[in-house]
């Protein structure tokens, strides 16, 4: 058994792109549209995992956007996507410039969550060992849910 991908509905396109590519840095791998079906899957994959995505070898993020307006809820009920970064505290910066709120901050210097556009949680996890506790993230609360 292998691991291929996991499946997240999204309710725009392009702000779910600008989150996932622009913001959290993820590539865009491939994508495909169905006419018939009314739906569009666009593969992406951690900057790290390009190549190994694109030789089939890599598990990817696949994005489901239907034609037909929905409205989806309980990104919560789905659990959460992580990803590994180098600098938890630069990327929660990153983010945090671009406008994306930190729902549960790196206080630990080690995990922090974040949420798409369509609410899906994402864990982010400092590579390695935790980075020592800095501010302001040591003293930040949470904010909303996870």
């Amino acid at each position: 058994m292998q691991y291929l991908h996991t499946m997240v509905r999204v309710s725009d396109l392009d702000a779910s792109l600008d989150f996932y590519c622009n913001q959290l840095g993820l590539v865009e791998i491939s994508r495909r549209e169905s006419e018939r079906g009314r739906f569009t899957l666009v593969f992406l994959a951690a900057p790290d995992d390009v190549e190994r995505a694109r030789a089939d070898k890599a598990p990817m993020l696949e994005l489901t956007w239907n034609w037909d307006p929905e409205t989806y809820t309980g990104g919560r009920n789905f659990g959460h996507l992580a990803f590994r970064v180098e600098d938890i505290y630069a990327t929660c910066q990153r983010l945090m410039d671009a406008g994306i709120t930190i729902n549960r901050p790196p206080r630990d210097g080690h995990m922090a969550f974040i949420r798409s556009p369509d609410g899906i949680s994402i864990e982010l996890l400092q590579a390695g060992e935790s980075l020592p506790e800095q501010e302001p993230w040591a003293s930040m609360q949470n904010t909303g849910t996870w």
